[in-house]
């Protein structure tokens, strides 16, 4: 799929440069504009008979633009190069929306009237986005060292010098100004040539810590609680044996617990490794599974107080958190077996605590591996629609990993995502995990793929009873959750609050429903 990201950025790329190579045709429908001595923004000047036609142009060039870079997978070390052709294409369709009022060198009546704001703009504008393509082309060259970029850049100087000249001298400024816009248009196809032939394709978003054998990432603060430990409550350190025997998402003991790269580290994208995972604690033990965009810091108190007496284990769904994206796409299925491989050994047994779209997924490991469940503790279980599947979200669950990879999805994830996870949840983000694009597209995915695995469930409601454990279902205000009707024998609680922050405002109560559930069975 990135490869096809690539082949969008570089046709938008070039359909860039033809829209940016219309005032061709101005040549010849304009014959006003001085060909020698007339600026080609000219063209696009409120007086001029096809001023609609170039603004519209010059406005869908920006876009094109803009939108190639948002889609081009992120590369090491080149956002500045990017960053400056994004500026480029935004500063085009700046001056688009504010033209000329008039033919500025080719109609000598024009210095004489009154101008506009929106005319100093243009000029403004102009000249910014001058030095942005400059910067671009300089700084992607220099990353790529290729030799053909870095005689077009020269040209585009050498191009731009001789405009500044031509305008000081007061002739050839026309013919210097097609001249650079020739090039940039030239460089923007060999730009958009190089992406398709380019064998530097990444994977995922990298995530924001460094690889880890569970507990928090190093660099990192700590998780609140009596420490952390790896996959087998060891402290951490100890290399222990080299795996436990069974497979699933989870890496053994002593095992990554995911391909993590710290921020602003550059590195290419990955999906490899485990789900990213803090264990703390020792005693029975309890997993618990974050609901749709949760991370396992939301956890912290809760956790805090089961680990004084409980074995306490945390993860990061893929894509979520610390943990690597991943390419295959959401599945019911999927994500009880990761619950399963994250579970003690049998005869072990665990208490799941889940919350929102989390408990369709523990209610899913505990009607598949009914051995392995002593008690649930569902917080706010999201509702199960009875909808059909949404025909387009298997393809979307495979494209959307490759999304977040994007220079896109990493701009806007940094500029809204901090923010809208203070908004929902009233937390900051210490860890820097919402200004990941790979996060956010992970959420999309797992919403996307909703009604898929609400239908598993149903099916699965059918096929597998669901074992004689005890079940608490928490919910909020004075109604029952929207899932709570799902588990007619289980003991409801309800807690006053906002849905979308129960795990976060009622954490010690949380802890107690969980040290009042039964302990696990163990074999005698």
């Amino acid at each position: 799929m990135e490869r096809r990201l690539y082949v969008l950025a570089a046709s938008a790329f070039i359909v860039a440069a033809v829209l940016g190579s219309a005032w061709i045709t101005g040549q010849f429908t304009t014959p006003e504009v001085d060909r020698t001595d007339g600026y080609v923004g000219e063209l696009a000047a409120r007086d001029q008979p096809w001023t609609g036609l170039f603004r519209v142009s010059d406005a869908l060039s920006g876009l094109a633009c803009a939108g190639g870079v948002a889609l081009v997978p992120r590369v090491a070390r080149e956002w500045r190069g990017w960053l400056a052709l994004a500026a480029f294409g935004l500063l085009t369709l700046a001056a688009a929306i504010f033209p000329l009022d008039c033919a500025t060198l080719s109609d000598p009546s024009c210095g004489r009237r009154a101008l506009s704001s929106a005319h100093y703009v243009h000029l403004a504008t102009g000249a910014l986005g001058t030095a942005a393509v400059l910067a671009a082309m300089a700084l992607l060259s220099a990353r790529w060292r290729s030799w053909v970029s870095w005689l077009f850049t020269s040209l585009g100087l050498l191009a731009t010098v001789l405009v500044v000249g031509a305008y000081l001298y007061r002739h050839g400024v026309g013919l210097a100004h097609r001249a650079q816009l020739t090039v940039f248009a030239v460089w923007l196809v060999y730009a958009a040539l190089r992406l398709l032939v380019s064998d530097d394709v990444p994977g995922c978003e990298p995530p924001c810590g460094n690889g880890t054998s569970g507990g928090a990432s190093p660099g990192l603060p700590p998780p609140a609680g009596n420490g952390g430990s790896t996959r087998d409550g060891r402290p951490e350190g100890d290399p222990g044996p080299a795996g436990n025997g069974r497979s699933g998402e989870g890496s053994g003991p002593g095992g990554n617990r995911g391909s993590e790269m710290g921020p602003g580290s550059g590195g290419t994208c990955g999906c490899d490794g485990g789900p990213h995972v803090v264990e703390q604690g020792s005693g029975p033990a309890v997993l618990i599974a974050a609901g749709l965009g949760g991370a396992w810091f939301h956890w912290d108190a809760v956790a805090g107080r089961l680990a004084t007496t409980h074995r306490v284990i945390r993860f990061d769904r893929p894509g979520l958190g610390l943990s690597p994206c991943s390419p295959d796409p959401p599945s019911l299925y999927r994500e009880a077996a990761r619950l399963a491989a994250l579970a003690p050994a049998h005869p072990e047994q665990v208490i799941v605590v889940a919350q929102g779209m989390g408990c369709w997924y523990a209610e899913a490991f505990a009607r598949l591996h009914p051995l392995c469940v002593a008690g649930l503790v569902l917080v706010d279980p999201a509702r199960v629609p009875e909808r059909g599947p949404l025909a387009l979200a298997a393809s979307a669950g495979r494209w959307l990993p490759s999304v977040g990879c994007t220079w896109g999805a990493t701009a806007l994830a940094r500029l809204v995502g901090p923010s809208a996870h203070r908004l929902l949840t009233g937390l900051s983000d210490p860890y820097g995990v919402y200004r990941a694009g790979r996060v956010h597209v992970a959420v999309a995915g797992e919403w996307v793929a909703r009604r898929d695995m609400a239908a598993e469930l149903l099916r699965m409601r059918a096929d597998r009873p669901l074992p004689e454990v005890p079940v608490t279902v928490v919910g909020t205000g004075t109604r029952k959750a929207p899932g709570a009707a799902d588990f007619g024998t289980a003991r409801f609680v309800r807690l006053p609050g906002s849905r979308r922050r129960t795990h976060l405002r009622h954490a010690e109560t949380i802890a107690v429903l969980v040290l009042d559930t039964p302990p696990p069975a163990r074999d005698g």
